[in-house]
């Protein structure tokens, strides 16, 4: 049976593993403050071209998510997020949890913010007498790609975040796979781009290469002073984080992070031939590694019996939108057992 249900079923990419057998026998200092540690964060902010940027290393994605969140809100203030943020369907309401409101606005596309739908939203609410009673907007959240695998525009993301700036809002961008995102040939910026163009960002590690990890980048030395504390309050702190620094060091070798991440599109693309080749529709466009094939109940059944994958929703009775995900880890051969049992 051939996986293609998320892009986190592997180990790590085999540079990663040897980084860290090679560096298991030194001694380090505890708590991320090691040699291999400082090394990653003085290449991320390299590649990010942001000398004053705070840089943190966590373990998992809603781990990351509601540390960051939490240590950059009032006890009064929420999150502005789309519907379908991933802090709104897939953490579990691990940010509620930590007692602040997601608040939703509206989904322009397929997962994505559009930036008139964030004036219209804090516009009112600046100019609503009543707003003293309501959770009061103090961040924005948006994630690159989107769960839809679609992606911002240099243009959108730039007014996003020119808004953000006007209403003294943090942006957040949730990256947990951000190096799919630019890989992908539909991206029409880079990595100094975003960090340039907003707050605070993760670069996910667990989906791309790394055994777990994320790298949660502070674009202006902006952290809370004492997000250490933080993190150690959400059980975020590793002892031994300097697991997470070789991992992170290793990625940002020679534009590791950046190559491994061009397989899940070439993959991804040749996937999608493969759906369209077969006459299943799309549900949506997307450019990365995440691909929507609609199919008939019946071939759905079919196709489980070989191949992993997530039933994602239901357009009517009779078809079902299916999620199937490459990753750095993805061969030639996963695609062409995928060509064959498709048919």
């Amino acid at each position: 049976m051939i996986s293609f249900e998320s892009d986190y079923n592997n180990g790590a990419h085999e540079k990663v593993l040897q980084r860290l057998i090679d560096t298991n026998a030194t001694r380090t200092i505890t708590y991320g403050g090691d040699e291999f540690c400082e090394s990653a964060r003085e290449k991320i902010k390299l590649a990010c071209q942001t000398p004053e940027a705070n840089v943190f290393f966590l373990a998992g994605g809603t781990q990351t998510n509601a540390t960051v969140i939490d240590s950059m809100l009032h006890t009064y203030e929420g999150v502005i997020a789309v519907s379908s943020a991933h802090i709104n369907t897939h953490e579990a309401g691990a940010v509620e949890f930590t007692e602040h409101k997601i608040i939703n606005i509206r989904e322009h596309e397929y997962g994505k913010m559009a930036a008139e739908d964030l004036e219209k939203y804090l516009f009112d609410f600046m100019h609503d007498g009543n707003n003293a009673h309501c959770a009061y907007p103090g961040m924005v959240y948006i994630t690159f790609p989107s769960e839809y695998g679609t992606l911002y525009t240099a243009a959108e993301l730039d007014s996003i975040y020119r808004i953000c700036q006007h209403y003294h809002l943090p942006l957040y961008v949730d990256g947990a796979r951000l190096g799919y995102a630019l890989a992908s040939p539909a991206c029409d910026f880079d990595l100094p781009f975003l960090a340039h163009h907003c707050d605070v960002f993760y670069i996910g590690g667990t989906k791309v290469g790394a055994l777990c990890g994320e790298a949660v980048v502070f674009t202006h030395n902006n952290a809370h002073p004492h997000f250490f504390s933080i993190q150690k309050q959400h059980g975020a702190l590793l002892a031994k984080g300097r697991v997470l620094g070789v991992q992170f060091d290793a990625l940002f070798t020679d534009n590791l992070y950046f190559d491994i991440a061009q397989n899940a599109i070439t993959t991804a693309m040749q996937m999608r031939q493969i759906f369209l080749d077969k006459g299943y529709g799309l549900y949506v466009e997307s450019p990365t590694n995440q691909q929507f094939p609609v199919m008939h109940n019946s071939e759905v059944e079919r196709l489980e019996a070989d191949i992993l994958f997530t039933r994602w929703a239901q357009t009517d009775d009779e078809h079902t939108v299916c999620r199937f995900v490459t990753s750095w880890a993805t061969t030639q051969q996963d695609i062409d057992t995928l060509r064959n049992i498709v048919g």
